[in-house]
């Protein structure tokens, strides 16, 4: 029987509360199934980490990581530690240090969900957003000097790479292939970033040759926007840059109802090293420690964990029952407009897996 080593780091705010669910439901799935076995390693980096020791993981975290077959990740985020020391300092350390380049955020309307766009049908908002996830405009190049006086100056510059941009292309154009109405769209700006945003058009040209059975088409980022309120239905897959794609992949988490189901795979697709899955929501220290958390961001990223691992069948299980729960109300966590707490959702989705 296989065995998975699953490293899991809550990290920070509810993350804490909704990783320990996450286990606790793919334990659950694979004591149903019996086809594999699963052993989780707990990392307690993060906030608190950070307070003890002066660093958001240990230097040699990475070495720590590396032999795990996937790692389930829950936030980075602490109101008292400055944002870019909680993000750079783990989960950018993590996707860039195992070369994550690709960032993969589906979106759908769940059964039972209340999406905001009153006249989307289901079908029509079905849709997977690939975000560049190693360089562009989170790439770390830039700096400060002389910090306080008035000739202050900062930059940060969006470096890209013609290697990095042809194989995100070739992974969304392949993803894209692999769905059935094979239609990708490109998110650009080169109409005011006239020399990277220019390079990244003409890369997306000379890949698309290569799936001639893909449709594709370019739009600009800011009209993508306005296309996705009004046109759902005319998007299926989507790549966008570093910062694009995580601006729009909220977006669309939002028409689809919260931001507390949305999932997240950071890919390596070479399989080098560990990928990582997370729910996209955030620390959200606000509700932390209630039991109010969604899990089902946790949940669809499990699901996502499972697909790279090859284990399709358990995969398929766990997406069934998470959209049996949604679809009955009385399981609507804050953020869906319920009542159920972390808890009540989780031993939902528990017991329709023992039921399968």
């Amino acid at each position: 029987m296989k065995t998975y080593r699953i490293a899991t780091i809550p990290g920070d705010g509810i993350g804490k509360e909704v990783i320990p669910a996450g286990q606790q439901v793919l334990q659950t799935l694979a004591d149903r199934l019996g086809t594999f076995r699963l052993e989780f390693t707990n990392f307690g980096w993060g906030g608190d980490w950070y307070r003890a020791h002066g660093q958001m993981m240990p230097a040699d975290g990475l070495e720590a990581l590396r032999g795990q077959d996937a790692i389930l990740f829950g936030s980075a985020g602490d109101p008292q530690i400055p944002d870019h020391i909680t993000l750079w300092g783990l989960r950018l350390k993590i996707c860039q240090g195992f070369d994550q380049y690709a960032n993969v955020r589906p979106t759908r309307i769940l059964p039972g969900i209340d999406a905001p766009l009153k006249r989307c049908r289901p079908e029509d908002l079905d849709w997977v957003i690939v975000r560049e996830n190693s360089e562009g405009e989170y790439a770390g190049v830039g700096g400060r000097a002389h910090q306080g006086h008035p000739i202050e100056v900062a930059t940060d510059v969006s470096l890209m790479t013609r290697a990095g941009v042809e194989r995100i292309m070739r992974f969304a154009f392949r993803l894209a292939q692999s769905r059935p109405r094979k239609l990708l769209t490109v998110v650009t700006k080169s109409n005011a970033q006239r020399h990277a945003m220019v390079m990244w058009d003409e890369i997306a040209l000379q890949v698309a040759a290569e799936f001639p059975d893909v449709r594709w088409d370019k739009e600009l980022v800011d009209a993508m926007t306005a296309r996705m309120v009004n046109r759902p239905a005319s998007i299926d897959t989507v790549v966008a840059t570093n910062l694009h794609a995580d601006i729009l992949s909220d977006l669309a988490a939002a028409l689809a109802g919260s931001l507390g189901i949305a999932p997240t795979g950071n890919i390596d697709p070479e399989r080098r090293y560990p990928s990582m899955f997370e729910p996209i929501h955030g620390s959200a220290f606000d509700i932390m420690g209630k039991g109010l958390a969604n899990p089902v961001g946790t949940f669809w990223s499990c699901v996502m964990l499972l697909e790279h691992l090859g284990e399709a069948r358990a995969a398929a299980a766990l997406m069934a029952a998470i959209e049996a729960v949604t679809a009955d109300a009385t399981l609507h966590t804050g953020d869906l407009g319920g009542m159920a707490t972390t808890a009540q959702v989780t031993a939902a989705v528990c017991q329709r897996l023992r039921q399968a």
